[in-house]
């Protein structure tokens, strides 16, 4: 069973994602800011981070660009949840080495679809 790890900052977002990647049969845990998302990418190692980027502290843009570039954790996909929604922010994800950059409100089937492309 894939381990998916979703680092954000709001609760019921997370719940949602959450609940989505369950009831399908991932494992799933949670990271509730970009500093506990690196630390726990490096502690749990997981298949796939779903990165949140407006957080206080270390937001999701650093918190990507320091999973992907660590020797432990760069060969964990990492794919952006956002409510950015500009090109110039989906360019930047990508510059800070993530996979994907999806917008929020995500869809369940359209966040599904992405995640099994990631872990198939």
């Amino acid at each position: 069973m894939a381990h998916i790890l979703i680092v954000e900052d709001s609760q019921t977002d997370a719940y949602i994602i959450r609940r989505i990647l369950e009831d399908i049969g991932y494992k799933v845990s949670v990271a509730n800011n970009g500093e506990q998302g690196v630390e726990k990418a490096k502690e749990l190692l997981p298949d796939l981070i779903l990165m949140d980027v407006v957080m206080p502290g270390l937001n999701g843009f650093q918190a990507t660009r320091r999973i992907t570039k660590a020797p432990e954790t760069s060969n964990i996909p990492v794919m952006i949840l956002s409510s950015k929604h500009m090109e110039s922010d989906r360019e930047w994800g990508k510059m800070q080495g993530a996979k994907e950059f999806l917008i929020k409100p995500i869809k369940p089937d359209e966040l599904i679809k992405a995640v099994k492309r990631w872990l198939n």
